[in-house]
């Protein structure tokens, strides 16, 4: 963790609403695109968000700093998150996302993205990916993290996170191929 991120979060545990506000600024992008590529749906994914925000104020006197990326821990609650919705839900399937295709997409939730059927394929194929190759293909093709990042953010080393991106980009397209989208 950067050291001025560090002071950011001391600031912020001690109520500086400036530091919260940029805490939320610096993060909302990253935990807006991956609770949207979990649940599929904007508004879902805009509430989900705000609560996420909400309970990183209200936890944050008890966050400790453990030597990992301030984003891990909120990413952590996004997850929590989006279990207690689909548990809400009685585990429904996520509404389709709008998408692209994956290959040169860039902050695809901003964009607004007219081949609903790719979108549908694309929302099928991510569930039969494994937890960690949809995070992998998050972290580095939709959010175009760095290897490095992503590795920090899955707590895994950076050949890791290349076996495992290869790995999920294989199984994506062998699942876009069985949903008959490629």
């Amino acid at each position: 963790m950067r050291d001025d991120e560090k002071k950011r979060i001391q600031r912020a545990q001690c109520g500086d609403k400036e530091a919260i506000a940029a805490l939320y600024d610096q993060h909302y992008e990253a935990i807006f695109n991956y609770l949207y590529y979990r649940v599929g749906h904007l508004s879902i994914a805009e509430d989900l968000t705000a609560d996420v925000f909400l309970r990183m104020i209200d936890n944050l006197a008890s966050y400790k700093d453990q030597g990992r990326p301030f984003l891990t821990w909120l990413y952590t609650i996004a997850r929590n998150r989006v279990i207690d919705h689909y548990r809400k839900e009685d585990g429904k399937n996520p509404l389709p996302i709008k998408e692209e295709r994956i290959a040169g997409s860039t902050g695809i939730p901003r964009q607004h993205v007219q081949d609903q059927e790719m979108s549908f394929c694309f929302t099928k194929a991510l569930h039969h990916l494994t937890e960690n190759q949809r995070r992998v293909i998050i972290h580095k093709i939709i959010d175009q993290r760095s290897t490095r990042e992503t590795a920090k953010l899955l707590q895994k080393s950076e050949g890791a996170v290349r076996s495992l991106q290869y790995r999920a980009l294989e199984a994506l397209e062998k699942a876009l191929r069985e949903e008959k989208c490629l």
